[in-house]
């Protein structure tokens, strides 16, 4: 169907019949076409009246999407085609608005989808209920039971990859709004035969092998395991995977169900010890011995199995190796202690086994129902899911198909009764006349089965009980003495003749004539298996086990009970249990479902219409038709008989304005149906024949086509004239929109027109003041300029004259200098005319004088000689001490330059670097605030340590400004910061958000709203701290608001609503620790100290927004008020005292599939889990 087509009954577009009761002709042959043709067009559910029939389509069908829950929620059970969802919702309103408890029966052989149909109702009823936090919680934990339990109790059999081992009844409680409470789980006969052997082509129980697939090697070394199937004896190698299934994946899966529905983690690894025990108790073998007195016996031969198995079972290795061994048999007062050949050793460690395996199942089951439970006292509605194994015909049929095929026969009893009752009773109640109905009563088989006295099961447990030699053959051979002349009874040995000759009955078989057809069961293991003993020895060394779970298993191995009464069989067990579960369904109101397997290949597009008509034969379809027919085949309200048919009519077309029943009456009559085909009751119409029926569904269809064509015209003429009202509308729409532009663009033109005008005077008038304050400028710059040029020429003058006069002076010294040398040069050659004047004196008179003047001659040459050397003398000294005094001086100067020169160079060029930097750094600085972490390059090398000691003295001189600016509220604020850094910086996955967000105190004004002036009055102390915080309710997780008030002394938890009342207080000096998570949430518990008057309620586990804010604040004030620190715990699994208990308080984080917000569920008594959303 497409999505636009809209389907409002049954019988629209139906393939086939969606009835059974409308099928014509009714015949085996016409039903089974008919479920093949739908079946063909993929329509898997047929109804018979409110039975609803599910073929197995062994693949997935695109109907089970949220698009379909919604399509049939709140609608009537005929309203739409049929499916299992109308079941599952007329259920869940009936008990919703008629507070009547329902009861879902499935039923069905092996491989029909039992389990898949339960699967379904219970994720429609999910889907439908109400909505919450807690709501949710208790559906979540309801659909992860399935997993447990398929797991521990579902097998691949020959017929079904996921075949149910056991039945399961669930009674799921609601409250009456219609949300569910909780729900409790019984379990019947697991087939537990099935741990110690397999029938070829089939696997023992799931976990089996998902346990050695999906466990990490490090769970396998703890449990003493390896990945290898063919290690162990109790798992059949021909079968161990199954297609289309990752046993792997599967385990995962069930560890996060059991993790779900409330097993702790301690929990879950001692079921997986159990299972790993029950896996290697398969390996242990044993090896005969004989005594010096002939007596067999026999012992372990492989003794590190036993250790290993042991180990695991926390067992001491010699007591359960002499379980093994030996029985003790007790009667009265004597103990008798015999040994055990092989075979009994082989029987007793299957036994074990077995027994092991059942008890954890069954205490699997107590453990669900524990977590599942509702919690509330108050009066529940119920409504149960019976997913029980169908009726079972086998090649060999043994014990538990004899027990299975029993309690079919009591639900197609009840089936019977309760289907005949319902009808009847409708009949009753809407006035028409009832008419008894013949039909079979398979009471007669259910009495041949239970009856107490000479019923099989009474007789077989009358076998097991009596003393002496007790076999199969002689069970048998007392049923061919008391039943041999029941008409559903036959044995070849009985007393009836008829029998003796028919090979088909073999001789160590009985045949039962069920209302399915008849079974052949083998009598092999019939009083074993109704036996089902366990040795005492063996539940005695289970009871002294260490392991906490295998002594709560086996109480009946505490040596302080020993009760010397023998227990009950297996089959009183079941048919007690059984007569439980029928009393219990008569209190219901039943909804049946049917399901059915098309072929035994387990493929689709498959229908096999020998193995569905066999099918249809043992589940009494035919008979359920006949029953339904039996009186009027289709009954419809009247309001809903008159909606679909009234367009056949001029009277009632378009609408009829009297009651329904008036309209119908006028509708029938006009259309003339003859009076007998029909009935009127309180409140329905009753059809005697489907004939009927569909000559008013073909004239409605031929109606429908008038009125789609009226429709049609109508439509058209509609279409037409909107279409001409919109084109009218947008043409003065347009309009308008037009005018509206044109004045708008006409007002911008104005506008730029004026502020052009506007920008131009504006100009002028700024220019003209430019220009004379340029003037005013020009004529202060040329005053400056002439005062300096005068300043100038007089220093220049002033400078001329200095050095004038400097010249001068030298000149002078010149002068005088030059006139010293002149007179210097004159005397000297005064003094040298003089010396040669003497000489020539001399000289001449020596030649006039002779001898007598030789010796003035002589003297006067020498004292010429003297003189001459005397002058050269002082010259030399003379010119030497100048050259003198200038090497000097060049000395000095020298001296001087190579020792300052290059230092004021180097300073100099220090200078102009430092100089440039600082320039550069003035205009590169970064701003002034704190947090600006930015800073100019370093331009040279040897500025490093300067740099970075800017850096900081800048930043230290930033923040030295930064904190100038604040207040002494702004001061204390930050110092809350500062503290809130210190706790939970890098601790708390919050804390980076709360970082930018101030921290306000007083968030609900207490001072200033007049709603809390009571609760102000009230407290003594200022108030640092208020606002709403969820306390957390230990008992099932949710949270209650109340205003959370702290001051330097204590704290106080008041009610939010009236905002008057105050809860709790607590000092301070009480609290001993905080405790929170490492993630995202807004959880926290506040300890008390023991022994106060605070701590007699508890610890307080409480849920805020501004978690950061609080533990500040509280830690703050504990310190000044006690001068020690409040421990702080920051962690993701933490302990909170409730009164007497302690509670466990979990963190784990998840998709945000689940919301945005961290929530809280109650999980189990001890443990709180908070989901917290992934970042």
């Amino acid at each position: 169907m497409s999505k636009m087509e809209v389907k409002t009954s049954l019988l629209d577009n139906m393939i086939g019949v969606g009835d059974m009761v409308l099928l014509e002709p009714l015949a085996e042959e016409s039903f089974i076409k008919n479920l093949r043709k739908r079946f063909d067009h993929n329509e898997i559910y047929t109804y018979i009246g409110s039975v609803v029939i599910s073929i197995n389509p062994y693949r997935a069908l695109p109907i089970y999407t949220p698009d379909k829950v919604e399509e049939y929620r709140n609608r009537n059970f005929y309203e739409l085609s049929p499916h299992i969802y109308a079941l599952a919702d007329e259920a869940y309103r009936s008990l919703r608005d008629q507070d009547k408890d329902q009861c879902i029966l499935i039923t069905g052989e092996s491989g029909a989808g039992k389990t898949e149909a339960s699967k379904l109702v219970m994720s429609y009823v999910a889907a439908v209920c109400g909505k919450g936090a807690e709501v949710n919680q208790v559906k979540e934990q309801l659909l992860q039971s399935n997993p447990v339990l398929e797991a521990f109790g579902n097998a691949k059999t020959v017929r079904n990859d996921n075949s149910s081992r056991f039945g399961k009844y669930m009674d799921v409680e609601f409250d009456f709004k219609g949300d569910p409470l909780g729900g409790v789980i019984s379990n019947y006969l697991l087939e537990k035969s099935r741990v110690v052997k397999q029938p070829r082509g089939e696997r023992n129980f799931h976990i089996f092998y998902q346990l050695l697939s999906g466990a990490s090697e490090d769970m396998l070394k703890k449990l003493k395991l390896e990945r290898d199937f063919s290690k162990y004896n109790y798992l059949s190698l021909d079968s161990a995977t199954v297609t289309g299934v990752d046993d792997a994946v599967c385990f995962r899966t069930v560890k996060n169900a059991m993790q779900i529905v409330g097993f702790m983690d301690n929990e879950t690894q001692s079921v997986l010890e159990l299972v790993g025990a029950v896996l290697k108790l398969g390996n242990i073998e044993f090896k005969p011995e004989s005594r010096v007195n002939e007596v067999d016996e026999s012992r372990v031969k492989d003794k590190n199995e036993l250790k290993e198995i042991c180990e695991l079972l926390g067992i001491e290795q010699s007591v359960l190796e002499r379980a093994f061994s030996f029985r003790t048999v007790e009667a009265k007062q004597e103990k008798v202690s015999t040994t055990l050949n092989v075979a009994q050793a082989y029987y007793a460690r299957d036994a074990l086994a077995k027994n092991l395996y059942s008890r954890l199942f069954t205490w699997l089951v107590n453990r669900i129902n524990e977590s599942i439970k509702a919690q509330t006292k108050k009066r529940k509605k119920v409504m149960g899911v019976l997913d029980i194994y169908g009726f079972e015909i086998f090649e060999e049929n043994s014990f538990e198909q004899f027990i299975i095929n029993y309690c079919n026969e009591k639900l197609q009893q009840i089936f019977i009764e309760l289907t005949l009752k319902e009808e009847q009773e409708e009949y009753i109640r809407e006035d028409i006349e009832w008419t008894h109905i013949e039909y079979f009563n398979n009471s007669v088989i259910c009495d041949l089965i239970e009856n107490n006295t000479n019923g099989i099961m009474a007789m077989l447990d009358e076998e097991c009980l009596r003393p002496g030699t007790v076999t199969d053959s002689t069970f048998l051979e007392k049923l061919n003495q008391i039943c041999a002349d029941h008409q559903h009874f036959e044995s070849r040995m009985s007393k009836s003749s008829k029998f003796l000759n028919d090979h088909s009955l073999p001789h160590n078989c009985f045949r039962i004539q069920h209302y399915a057809g008849k079974v052949l069961y083998h009598v092999d293991g019939f009083v074993d298996k109704n036996n089902d003993l366990l040795y005492r020895d063996l539940s005695q060394a289970m009871w002294k086990a260490n392991h906490s779970l295998i002594k709560s298993l086996f109480p009946d191995g505490n040596p302080a009970k020993i009760n010397l009464k023998r227990p009950p069989t297996a089959g009183s067990q079941f048919k007690a249990s059984v007569a439980t579960l029928m009393k219990n369904l008569q209190t219901k109101n039943p909804n049946y479902i049917r399901c059915i397997k098309p072929n035994d290949q387990k493929a689709s597009h498959i229908f096999t219409d020998s193995l569905v008509c066999h099918q249809v034969r043992y589940l009494g379809l035919m008979e359920n038709v006949r029953v339904r027919r039996a009186g009027y085949a289709f009954r419809q309200p009247y309001d809903a008989c008159l909606e679909r048919y009234k367009m056949l009519c001029k009277q009632t077309w378009p609408h009829w304005r009297g009651q329904a029943r008036d309209g119908v009456e006028v509708l029938l009559k006009d259309l003339q149906i003859p009076e007998d085909e029909y009935s009127y009751g309180r409140s329905k119409i009753f059809i005697r024949n489907p004939r009927t029926l569909f000559s008013l569904e073909e004239q409605r269809k031929r109606r429908l086509h008038g009125l789609a064509t009226l429709i049609q015209k109508i439509y058209r003429g509609w279409k037409t004239r909107t279409h001409f009202l919109l084109m009218k509308s947008s043409q003065v729409t347009v309009a308008a929109w037009y005018r509206r532009y044109a004045q708008q663009t006409k007002y911008k033109k104005t506008k730029s027109s004026a502020i052009m005008v506007q920008s131009f005077i504006r100009g002028w008038k700024a220019r003209k003041i430019l220009r004379d304050l340029k003037y005013q400028k020009r004529c202060k710059e040329a005053v400056t300029t002439i005062g300096a040029y005068w300043h100038g020429t007089q220093a220049r003058r002033e400078l001329r004259r200095l050095k004038e006069e400097a010249r001068n002076r030298r000149a002078v010294t010149v002068i005088w200098a030059s006139w010293q040398g002149t007179k210097a040069h004159t005397e000297l050659g005064r003094l040298k005319e003089e010396a040669r004047n003497k000489t020539l004196v001399y000289i001449t008179w020596g030649w006039y004088g002779g001898e007598s003047g030789s010796l003035p001659s002589f003297q006067a040459r020498r004292e010429l000689k003297r003189l001459k050397e005397e002058a050269r003398c002082k010259h030399a000294v003379a010119v030497i001490w100048a050259y003198w005094l200038g090497l000097k001086v060049r000395r000095e100067y020298r001296k001087f330059f190579r020792a300052h020169a290059g230092k004021r160079i180097y300073a100099f060029t220090i200078q102009r670097i430092m100089q440039k930097y600082f320039l550069e750094l003035k205009n590169k600085m970064p701003s002034m605030s704190p947090c600006d972490k930015t800073w100019p390059a370093r331009p040279y090398l040897f500025l490093d340590s300067t740099h970075r000691e800017l850096r900081r003295i800048f930043h230290l001189w930033t923040c030295k400004k930064y904190r100038g600016q604040f207040t002494d509220q702004k001061k204390a604020i930050y110092e809350e910061k500062l503290e809130a850094s210190e706790i939970f910086k890098d601790k708390k996955a919050l804390y980076p958000s709360s970082v930018s967000q101030p921290f306000q105190g007083d968030y609900l004004e207490i001072n200033k709203n007049p709603r809390y002036q009571k609760l102000n009055s009230l407290v003594e102390e200022k108030i640092i701290f208020a606002d709403i915080v969820n306390k957390i309710n230990r008992a099932n997780g949710k949270g209650a608001q109340r205003i959370f008030l702290l001051t330097k002394s204590k704290f106080m938890l008041a009610d939010q609503k009236s905002g008057q009342q105050i809860k709790s207080s607590v000092p301070l000096a009480e609290l001993t620790s905080v405790s929170m998570s490492t993630q995202s949430d807004g959880f926290f518990a506040l300890r008390v100290k023991e022994g106060t008057t605070a701590a007699a309620k508890g610890d307080f586990l409480l849920n805020s927004e501004r978690i950061i804010e609080i533990i500040t604040k509280l830690h703050r004030a504990g310190l000044d008020l006690t001068k020690e620190k409040i421990q702080i715990e920051i962690t993701d699994e933490f302990l909170v005292q409730f009164k007497q208990d302690k509670v466990c308080v979990k963190f784990i984080q998840n998709g945000p599939k689940n919301g945005t917000m961290a929530s809280c569920k109650r999980k189990n008594n001890r443990l709180l889990e908070v989901t917290v959303p992934s970042p």
